[in-house]
Formats: structure tokens, C-alpha cells, sequence
């Protein structure tokens, strides 16, 4: 994967070398010559290229300074077009043994050349950029469509239960509290599911809210050896966040959490918004004989969850997935501006 940018790069200036060969020079002219002052033009026109591109367009023209983007181009260009000019004059005169050309005309030629084939090769690139965008928005509707049915399904059957535990919890006797608290808070915890993880964002403070009703019921499923500590600070209020991402990891720590009869079985779970940022931290004991790691382990749902991280918040995020020998710490990070 890493190489599939440096191959693309390649092969696209190959094909500028190659389509700069067939327009500009016959094949009566010694190949020898052609590939080597057209490489020697190239060379200038691809640092141009990338000079103009990655650093005078983003730090001047996208910041809207024009005056600075114009000069710096023409700068670029000119200085660019004299060393060319300049290596094209001793490649004449100690190489090729050519009748001298005059200096000026072969700058003002580099000149009109170079800022041509830099305007074609943008034209070109653009082009091909615009296609590549074209395909991958239309992969991201075909994966959010399938996406949505899959949703639609799977809120069939939690809908019919939904309504089954309504009456479930009727007639339970009214003397079991625990179970009719049990089963509250259950409902609760589809209801969530059911009726606000269907927008995009939701309030970090609903959010919050479902990641302790969840807590408070997986409590209550484990036994008295498990400790489960949970800190939930609201700093910065009124963000929003997609729904059912830090769950992932509380599920994950609840599924792997150790279990020994005599130490300590514990799971801390810290979470605070400062700046606009959201910071979990989870972390469980795990017992040493577990080689594999939870993130392995925890099968589809790390998946599914740096999935959406990459989707939702492309270099917004960072998450780090710590298997150490006593314990297991996942840690998560977002800009949720």
C-alpha cells in the first residue's frame, strides 16, 4: 500500500516524458540526444511542478495571499527557466558539439516552455484527481446506502423486542426490583439505540448518558470481584458526536476483563471534552495467560470502529490499542469540531 503512491507518480511523469518525446521531436533526431536534453527539460519542469503545487499554492493562493502567490510562481518559473537554459548551453556545447545558441532566446524559449507544460501537466493531474474523487464518492454512497439497509434490518428485531420488554416488565412481580431494574435499565439502552443513533450526531451528553446506563447494567450482570470505576467530565458542552464509537472500547474492556478469584478484576474508564476534544481512556486487567490481544479478540468491532474513525474523522483522530502484560489500555482521541 505504501508504494502505490510512489508507482503512481511514476508511471504519470513517464507518461508526461513520453507524450513531451513524441509531440516536440521526430524520430529522424538520435534518440540518445532526445531522451537526454527532454529529460533535462523534464527534470526542471517536475521540481517546478511540486515547488508550485505542495508549498506556493497551499502557504500563499489557498490562503488567499495572491500577490505572493503570482511573484513566487514567476520566481519559481525564471529561475528555474536560467538554470535550464544555462545546463542546456554546456550540454550544446561540451556534449552534443552543436553551434552555440544565443543565451536569451533559449531562456525566453525555457521560460515559455516550462510554464507551459507546468499549466498542461496541472490541467492533467487535476483531471485525474477529479476522476480518482469521482470513484471513491461514489464507493462512500454505495457503502452509506448498504450501510442504511443494513440499519434498517437490523432495527427490526430490537424494535419488536423493545415492545416485548415493555410487557415483560409488567408482569414481573412487584417485589423483584432487581429484576425490574434490570430490565429498565435494558430498555433504556435499546431505546437509545432505537430512536437516537439514527442521526449522524448526537450530544455528548446523551452519549455519556447511554455509556453509564450501559455501565451500571454490565455491573449488574458481573459479580462482586469486578471493580468498575467510571469518570465522566463534560468540560466543553454543546459538542456533538457520532454515536456508539467510545462504547466499542467499554465493550471490549467488559468482554476481556480478568477474572481471577483472589486479585483484583477492575475496569477505569475516564472520559472529559477540553477544547473542542473529546479524550477516553479505557483500561481493564486482563489475566497474563491471554497472548492474544483484545484488539484481535475483540473481532468486528475494533474493525468496524476504525472504520468509521477513518470515514467520520479523517485526520481529526488517534487511536492507540495498548496490550501490555497486566492490563489493556485503549486510548481514543477526537476533534469534534
Amino acid at each position: 500500500m505504501r508504494n502505490k503512491p510512489l508507482l503512481y507518480h511514476s508511471l504519470f511523469w513517464a507518461g508526461i516524458y513520453l507524450l513531451w518525446v513524441l509531440i516536440f521531436r521526430s524520430y529522424s533526431i538520435s534518440i540518445t540526444k532526445t531522451i537526454t536534453v527532454e529529460f533535462c527539460y523534464l527534470v526542471f519542469i517536475t521540481i517546478d511542478f511540486y515547488a508550485i503545487n505542495n508549498f506556493i499554492v497551499p502557504q500563499f493562493l489557498l490562503k488567499k495571499r495572491y500577490i505572493l502567490f503570482v511573484s513566487t510562481t514567476i520566481i519559481t518559473i525564471a529561475v528555474s527557466a536560467w538554470l535550464r537554459a544555462l545546463v542546456a548551453v554546456q550540454m550544446n556545447l561540451h556534449f552534443f558539439h552543436a553551434a552555440p545558441v544565443d543565451f536569451s532566446t533559449l531562456y525566453l524559449n525555457s521560460v515559455v516552455n516550462i510554464s507551459l507544460w507546468i499549466l498542461l501537466v496541472t490541467i492533467i493531474k487535476m483531471l485525474i484527481d477529479k476522476i480518482q474523487t469521482e470513484q471513491q464518492l461514489e464507493l462512500l454512497e454505495k457503502e452509506r446506502v448498504r450501510n442504511e439497509l443494513d440499519y434498517l434490518k437490523a432495527q427490526i428485531n430490537p424494535h419488536a423486542l423493545f415492545n416485548s420488554l415493555n410487557t415483560i416488565y409488567g408482569h414481573i412481580d412487584k417485589s423483584n426490583q432487581v429484576a425490574k431494574n434490570i430490565l429498565l435499565q435494558f430498555s433504556e439502552l435499546l431505546k437509545y439505540q432505537l430512536y437516537e443513533c439514527g442521526a449522524e450526531k448526537v450530544d455528548i451528553e446523551k452519549e455519556i448518558a447511554y455509556i453509564k446506563n450501559y455501565v451500571a447494567f454490565q455491573r449488574l450482570r458481573k459479580d462482586d470481584k469486578l471493580i468498575v470505576n467510571i469518570d465522566a467530565k463534560i468540560i466543553t458542552s454543546g459538542l456533538t458526536i457520532a454515536p456508539l464509537l467510545i462504547i466499542v472500547l467499554i465493550e471490549n474492556a467488559f468482554k476481556f476483563v480478568s477474572n481471577f478469584p483472589d486479585n483484583e478484576n477492575k475496569i477505569d474508564i475516564e472520559i472529559a471534552t477540553i477544547n473542542n476534544t473529546l479524550h477516553c481512556s479505557v483500561i481493564n486487567t486482563k489475566e497474563k495467560q491471554q497472548s492474544t490481544s483484545n484488539e484481535n479478540s475483540g473481532g468486528i468491532g475494533i474493525v468496524n470502529l476504525k472504520r468509521r474513525l477513518e470515514l467520520l474523522y479523517p485526520k481529526k483522530h488517534r487511536l492507540s490499542l495498548n496490550n501490555e502484560q497486566d492490563f489493556y489500555k485503549a486510548t481514543l482521541i477526537i476533534n469534534l469540531q
